[in-house]
């Protein structure tokens, strides 16, 4: 049985790619309150600014290709069992050959209507006010905005619960709850935190590698071999 390699992805992993994480040092989300571009109430005062937001993320990705990290983790999948879990909307794990990946925080090239959280479809153009589904109901993003519940955080836990091996790649674990889940894995677990300005320091059971995901997911596959 191959080793469960459980690895914690967030916008560091992508960054390379020429994503933008589009929050600032200030917080600001491309010059806007976060509250304005990703939330219920943000969505209910001005849709059509929110939707704007999201339809020029969904641009941008159309742009970029995955980078050497998502590739590497990809093929590690010869070797491990991987499970990974994003707080990432992209499709760049997908579109590197990961067969195995949890959107904690939805997906962009997603969408539902506002009505109905499971009413899921897949979605690659903009949407505006009027973009409606095959029953005539107003499309959204599928994206968990701050407010809103995380429903696939007890799969996470799930997940997490059974590693052998946890890789935290490129996120601040300051944003719940998904910053928890590394306290889910078994205790002793090897775990490993790729960031290159990390904010926590190695222990025992953490080892912290100060690299961005490209350069530190080599020093991790010499770590674990």
């Amino acid at each position: 049985m191959k080793t469960h390699l459980v690895v914690l992805t967030g916008a560091g992993m992508s960054a390379e790619s020429g994503l933008k994480t589009f929050r600032d040092e200030n917080g600001l989300w491309e010059g806007h309150d976060v509250m304005q571009v990703a939330s219920p109430q943000g969505f209910a005062n001005n849709p059509d600014l929110v939707l704007e937001f999201y339809n020029q993320r969904r641009r941008q990705l159309k742009t970029v290709q995955p980078n050497n990290a998502h590739l590497t983790l990809a093929q590690l999948e010869n070797e491990f069992k991987i499970s990974i879990i994003t707080q990432n909307v992209d499709d760049l794990h997908e579109r590197a050959g990961s067969s195995n990946v949890t959107h904690l925080h939805g997906e962009l090239f997603k969408a539902r209507n506002i009505e109905n959280n499971e009413s899921v479809i897949d979605w690659t153009e903009d949407i505006i006010v009027g973009t409606k589904d095959k029953n005539g109901i107003q499309l959204r993003p599928h994206i968990v905005w701050f407010g809103e519940d995380v429903p696939l955080i007890n799969k996470a836990i799930s997940i997490c619960e059974t590693a052998d091996i946890l890789l935290i790649i490129g996120t601040s674990l300051q944003v719940y709850p998904a910053a928890n889940l590394m306290h889910y894995v078994p205790q002793n677990t090897p775990s490993f935190y790729i960031d290159p300005n990390p904010n926590i320091r190695s222990s025992n059971s953490l080892k912290v590698i100060p690299k961005t995901a490209t350069n530190g997911i080599k020093d991790f596959i010499t770590m674990v071999k």
